[in-house]
């Protein structure tokens, strides 16, 4: 939650709508663009077909 906080700009919103459009667009860039290194330096939907495949 403190990325999330850090890494979006929900103040300048004025709107419901807007939050929830801001939420969104980081969800997309935290889980398809943003790197993790507790996840061995994956994005969080490489590391998720990472593990499918291994098992």
């Amino acid at each position: 939650f403190g990325h999330l906080k850090d890494e979006t700009s929900i103040k300048t919103c004025t709107s419901l709508d807007e939050v929830k459009k801001e939420i969104k667009q980081y969800m997309i860039y935290y889980n398809y663009y943003r790197y993790q290194w507790n996840l061995k330096k994956m994005i969080p939907v490489q590391y998720r077909d990472h593990l499918l495949t291994a098992a």
